[in-house]
């Protein structure tokens, strides 16, 4: 267990019982609780210890989050570890959080004396071998799977530059603001003391001791802050409401009940830096008033609940959470409270109902949380995101976070960039930055060279936006008008060979099967979307007359539910939940049309639309195409050219695979 408090001789009186104001900055520079400061060396020159500093240790950080242990970071860090104590060279090893750079797993940074650190991408147990030999022994970098270097921030009273531009030269890193990302793949995540020697707590310090409730939330409100969990309300008026309600207890919850597809941006800061989180709840709670809190995390997420907890332990064994914080008298307790994964509970009423034990499912509002919510006392709710970047403001000023991003979107966004980009991971941008700027400098364009097509952002609530809308700024208000929001901050990028009629029914599918059933327009509606856009992607020859006026309908009937289940579903959920058909209806009419009247999938991706012909000039009556064909639907005499009987083809794509001469053709 980390401990901040450990006595260094009878004059030192900082420990839990009795902690002080100046406990943060005694930890970092040594005790100011008495002149004799020879008697605590242990405490002298820890900043550059943790930080990699040390002139006589080489240091090894290996990213150990979700992503990098699902690439067996564990067995490099092993290998590594093993190595280096039988080669007896004076090594530090450090389990760190994500980088960032998904693409690049398993990522090993090594600081040693004389060298900047240097960032390594792609490391199996060989490359990890020629680290040790070539590098840590003779000084000399790999340069074939090099990323770059790692500017280190030595002092805790540096300026935020060094956590700008984590690795310098690497595209995908350029032109990321990493502020909420901040000590990610620099710390390791588990130790209080490496968070603290980052400024940690230093913000809390001054709250408690220098300013008034009022004054935290007017920083705030001065910030420009919005919640960063999706319709990007402003956090210091949701803290003001709050703490204006009258109640006798309050509760303050962090929601990390990441439910969209492909989205993985609080997991990831859970992970790689949970102090941050908590301490930015803290300053919230002191703020509205707060003496309990939750952490709300889905369970799909051990790693981060894991980490969670040691932390949330280190902190209550240092007096810096639960009673009397610090010595300043304001008391909170927190807790992880796990989630079974449902998506409904990412809304904020949903989600109240699942700590007091209940179904999660949204309630009417009003009254909101801030007046009525956990228990129906006053409640505040910001997610992970929002409450990682309140201890920045509090330390840095809130002129400071304004000067970034734009005048009604200050600040950065964290994004996780997947889908056809060349690079995917998690991205942190200042505000206003374009869509192009992500997807073709940071992603590094597309894979294969191919064409961009759309963009998804926002989720399962956000829209699709074409190539025409490449320039859009990421903003809250620029994105709403295009038709998408900001959401939770996933990002999917598609490429031409993208199917838009599919890529609505994807995400329909996925709100039909999460949809809470408490109201009739999302529980019904989007079925009966869903329903419409299985039929979009048939082909049913024979169809009656009936039928086929049903499907050329099909499309005014789309625009018109989805337009009605905006309108009347009981939660914001529900609500959005019809935006990715109406943003592809908006910009991608034609392949709706394409495949209601012609029958045809332009990107041919919908199974049921395909046609398959085998070109009698080119099939050379091989027959294996015949013997692949799991339906029969290949008839034909050997050396003489075959055909595929339509009503039996399963569309499956066996015969294109294995035919020699391309002699099949698909439209």
């Amino acid at each position: 267990m980390n401990s901040l408090f450990t006595p260094c001789c009878e004059k030192c009186t900082h420990t839990k019982e009795t902690p002080c104001a100046d406990l943060i900055k005694c930890a970092v520079e040594g005790p100011i609780c008495h002149e004799d400061k020879n008697c605590h060396k242990v405490k002298q020159n820890r900043l550059k210890y943790l930080q990699g500093a040390d002139s006589d240790l080489t240091y090894v950080y290996i990213g150990m989050g979700t992503c990098g242990l699902a690439a067996g970071a564990d067995k490099i860090y092993n290998f590594m570890a093993k190595q280096l104590e039988k080669k007896k060279i004076p090594t530090v090893m450090k389990k760190v959080g994500c980088f960032g750079l998904c693409t690049e797993e398993i990522m090993v940074d090594v600081k040693k004396p004389g060298f900047p650190r240097v960032s390594f991408a792609q490391v199996n147990l060989e490359r990890a071998a020629e680290i040790i030999d070539v590098f840590i022994e003779h000084d000399t970098i790999p340069e074939g799977y090099l990323l770059g270097t790692v500017p280190m921030g030595l002092s805790s009273d540096d300026s935020l530059q060094d956590q700008v531009h984590y690795i310098n030269d690497f595209p995908m890193m350029k032109k990321q603001q990493r502020l909420v990302l901040r000590n990610c793949g620099i710390i390791n995540p588990e130790s209080l003391e490496e968070y603290v020697m980052r400024r940690g707590y230093k913000a809390l310090t001054k709250v408690l001791f220098s300013m008034k409730p009022d004054e935290v939330i007017t920083e705030v409100i001065d910030s420009g802050l919005r919640g960063r969990g999706g319709g990007g309300f402003p956090t210091g008026k949701k803290w003001l409401f709050t703490r204006k309600a009258e109640g006798k207890r309050k509760f303050l919850i962090c929601n990390a009940d990441e439910g969209d597809p492909g989205a993985f941006m609080d997991r990831s800061v859970l992970e790689g830096d949970p102090h941050s989180v908590i301490e930015g709840m803290i300053i919230a709670a002191y703020a509205i008033g707060a003496e309990e809190g939750y952490i709300y995390v889905r369970a799909e997420y051990p790693l981060a609940i894991a980490r969670l907890k040691k932390a949330i332990a280190n902190l209550e064994a240092n007096g810096i959470l639960g009673d009397n914080i610090l010595g300043s008298g304001f008391n909170f307790h927190l807790k992880v409270k796990m989630g079974a994964g449902a998506f409904v509970c990412g809304e904020e009423t949903a989600l109240i109902g699942s700590i007091e034990g209940k179904r999660g499912i949204p309630r009417p509002r009003p009254p909101y949380p801030a007046n009525s919510g956990l228990w129906g006392y006053p409640t505040n709710i910001n997610n992970v995101e929002t409450f990682a970047n309140v201890a920045l403001i509090i330390d840095k000023g809130a002129n400071w976070f304004k000067s970034i991003g734009t005048p009604k979107s200050s600040g950065t966004k964290v994004f996780a960039l997947t889908g056809k980009t060349k690079n995917s991971g998690l991205i942190e941008v200042p505000m206003g930055i374009s869509l192009r700027e992500i997807i073709f400098e940071l992603g590094g364009g597309l894979q294969n060279d191919k064409q961009f097509k759309a963009a998804q952002i926002g989720g399962p609530s956000g829209g699709c936006l074409p190539v025409e809308l490449l320039d859009t700024a990421i903003d809250y208000d620029s994105l709403q008008r295009a038709g998408a929001m900001m959401g939770s901050g996933g990002l999917v990028v598609m490429d031409e060979d993208t199917c838009m009629v599919d890529v609505a029914r994807f995400f329909l599918n996925f709100t039909k099967k999460e949809s809470c059933g408490k109201c009739i327009p999302c529980r019904e509606g989007t079925a009966r979307l869903l329903e419409v856009l299985e039929n979009i992607v048939k082909s049913n020859p024979n169809s009656s007359e009936e039928e086929l006026q049903k499907r050329y309908q099909s499309i005014n009937q789309l625009e018109r539910l989805a337009h009605v289940i905006k309108d009347t579903a009981a939660c914001g959920l529900g609500q959005t939940a019809p935006n990715p058909v109406l943003s592809t209806l908006k910009y991608f009419k034609n392949e709706y049309e394409a495949h209601v009247y012609d029958k045809r999938c332009p990107a041919k991706q919908c199974r049921g639309l395909l046609v398959y012909r085998i070109n009698p000039k080119v099939c050379r009556g091989c027959g294996i195409c015949a013997k692949k064909c799991p339906q029969g639907a290949i008839v034909g005499e050997r050396a003489h050219s075959h055909f595929i009987v339509p009503d039996k083809c399963a569309r499956c794509g066996a015969c294109v695979e294995f035919c020699p001469f391309d002699a099949i053709t698909v439209s």
